[in-house]
């Protein structure tokens, strides 16, 4: 107690020693690309991947139907409505099947022997997608009329809770001297960690070894194990270093559920590393409040 701790991590990283997951690699590994929505709302009526399948050192392009047996990514809160109800909680599965609700939302995911190959490959995929109406305020998606994007939360309102006391509120502003009333908008941000998303997955012995940055290892190997439909002690969730997260990093992401499925079906461990201007578009936003 009151005693200075010092941190025995900066030496290593301060060199230059750091491991982080794109340091990772295993032999035999191919490597992913994520084709992604460049509409903020669509009707994805069709996807041509055939010319893209016939690139050099392409293995497999998967699509939803592909990754239909898995569950879906759940809000990890659990809050009740205002009127006691359940939150109501949208399907989201890994890769979009009927519509794409933002620019960036994964459709496809592209292996290949190469990283290049995989990329090369994924701007070859075609995609037929009708767009819809779009906003881009919290405000404009609960205004009545807004474009819906999840069939199953109408109104674009996933929780609509309280908190305190409205009859005290209100008799507080009702005696008080002065009133301001204004609007104020904290704007979206993205994180822009200095260490881009990657993760590498392998499949051994009817068990799953993904490497990916994180925030806790446990809670990331449950979601994953959910959506996969495996028992818990069949995946195993591997952080190294973590060049920034700022609770982005948290969670597990939909491509990290596509090189799952590829380390399985190709029998091979499977990498993938975002790029920055992928993280712009995929990396979950922070903010966005208007009060």
């Amino acid at each position: 107690m009151g005693e200075r701790v010092e941190r025995t991590e900066d030496p290593q990283l301060l060199r230059g020693a750091g491991r982080y997951t794109d340091d990772v690699n295993e032999p035999g590994q191919a490597y992913a690309y994520v084709v992604r929505s460049p509409h903020a709302h669509g009707r994805l009526q069709g996807i041509d991947a055939e010319r893209a399948k016939r690139m050099p050192g392409v293995l497999a392009i998967y699509t939803a139907a592909d990754l239909a047996g898995y569950g879906p990514h759940k809000c990890a809160l659990d809050f009740k409505q205002r009127d006691g109800t359940p939150m109501k909680r949208p399907v989201r599965k890994s890769l979009a099947s009927d519509k794409v609700r933002f620019v960036g939302d994964p459709v496809a995911c592209v292996v290949a022997e190469t990283a290049l190959q995989a990329k090369d490959a994924a701007e070859a995929v075609e995609l037929d997608i009708e767009p819809l109406p779009a906003v881009a305020t919290a405000s404009e998606a609960a205004a009545p009329g807004a474009p819906q994007l999840y069939d199953d939360v109408p109104g674009n309102v996933q929780l609509d809770f309280l908190f305190g006391d409205p009859q005290q509120v209100a008799e507080a502003f009702a005696g008080a001297a002065h009133v301001t009333r204004l609007k104020l908008r904290n704007t979206r941000v993205v994180v822009a960690a200095m260490e881009p998303r990657s993760a590498l997955c392998q499949y051994e012995d009817g068990r799953f070894t993904l490497v990916a940055q994180g925030q806790g290892v446990f809670a990331m190997r449950n979601q994953l194990a959910d959506i996969l439909g495996v028992k818990h002690e069949s995946v195993r969730v591997l952080t190294p270093n973590v060049g920034g997260s700022f609770g982005m990093k948290g969670s597990i992401y939909p491509e990290y559920v596509c090189l799952a499925h590829a380390a399985r079906e190709l029998e091979r461990p499977v990498k993938w590393t975002d790029e920055r201007s992928g993280s712009f578009l995929s990396d979950q936003h922070g903010r966005d409040h208007e009060m």
